[in-house]
C-alpha cells in the first residue's frame, strides 16, 4: 500500500498558502501547515511560528521532523511590503529577509535529510514575477530574487539524491494582502490590470494547482525551473 505524502506547506493559514493546503489535503496528502496564528480550520497537523523569529523556527521544524517523515516542502511563507529605494529601511530589509528568505533555508535544512535518506523529495519555493522587475518593491523584490537563486543552487545539489527543487513565480494574485496593496478600483489596481494580458487576476486556486503538480511522481523530471504563474504578464520580461 503506498505511503501517504507527508507535505509541509509554510504561511497556511491564507491565500496561496491555504489554497495549497486544501487541495493537497483534499489529494490525499497529510498537510502540515504553518502560520503565526492557527486557523479556525486546518486540514492537517498545524505549528504556530512566527519566522521573523530564527529561533522559534529552530525549535517548531525540531518538532515536525520528531513527529513527522516530510516528504515534500512548500516554502510559502511570506511578507510583503510596498516600499520604494529611499523609503527602505534597514528594518524592511531584515524583516523581508528573515521570513521570506532565512526561513526558508531553516526549513530547507530541517527536512532534506529525512528526504535523503528515504532517496526522494519534492521542494517547491513561492517566489514572485516582481523578480523581474517592478517599482516599489525594493525589500521584497531583493528575498523573492534570493530564494529563486538558491531553487537553482539547491536543484544541484540535491538532485542526486532524487530530490527536486523547482519555483513558483505568481503573478498578481487576488489574495487579501493583494488587496490590501490594491483596493479594487484604486489607481494601483487599474494599472497592475494593465499588465496582464488576459484582463485578471489570478486566483490562490490557479497557483496551488501547479505546486500540487511539481509534487507529483509525474513531475519527476522537471528540477531548478522557474514557473511564471501570471496570465502572461512576464511574456517580454522573463529571460529566454
Amino acid at each position: 500500500m503506498k505511503k501517504q505524502p507527508v507535505t509541509l506547506v509554510t504561511g497556511a493559514t491564507r491565500g496561496i498558502g491555504a489554497a495549497t493546503a486544501q487541495m493537497l489535503a483534499e489529494a490525499g496528502h497529510c498537510v502540515i501547515g504553518t502560520g503565526r496564528n492557527r486557523p479556525e480550520h486546518a486540514p492537517g497537523p498545524f505549528y504556530e511560528v512566527d519566522f521573523a523569529d530564527p529561533d522559534a523556527t529552530a525549535a517548531v521544524l525540531a518538532r515536525i521532523v520528531e513527529e513527522h517523515e516530510v516528504d515534500h516542502l512548500v516554502n510559502n511563507a511570506g511578507v510583503s511590503q510596498s516600499r520604494s529605494l529611499e523609503e527602505t529601511t534597514v528594518a524592511d530589509m531584515d524583516l523581508h529577509y528573515a521570513v521570506n528568505l532565512r526561513a526558508a533555508v531553516q526549513c530547507t535544512q530541517a527536512v532534506v535529510p529525512g528526504m535523503k535518506g528515504r532517496g526522494r523529495g519534492r521542494i517547491v519555493n513561492i517566489s514572485s514575477r516582481v523578480v523581474l522587475g517592478r517599482a516599489d518593491r525594493t525589500p521584497y523584490a531583493a528575498a523573492k530574487a534570493g530564494l529563486l537563486s538558491l531553487s537553482r543552487g539547491w536543484a544541484l545539489e540535491l538532485a542526486a539524491f532524487g530530490i527536486t527543487v523547482n519555483t513558483i513565480a505568481p503573478g498578481p494574485v487576488r489574495t487579501a494582502l493583494f488587496d490590501r496593496n490594491h483596493p479594487e478600483g484604486s489607481e494601483a489596481y487599474d494599472t497592475l490590470l494593465k499588465t496582464v494580458p488576459g484582463g485578471r487576476f489570478g486566483t490562490p486556486d490557479e497557483v496551488a494547482a501547479p505546486i500540487a503538480f511539481l509534487l507529483t511522481d509525474g513531475a519527476a523530471y522537471i528540477n531548478g525551473q522557474v514557473i511564471y504563474v501570471c496570465g502572461g504578464a512576464s511574456v517580454g520580461a522573463a529571460p529566454v
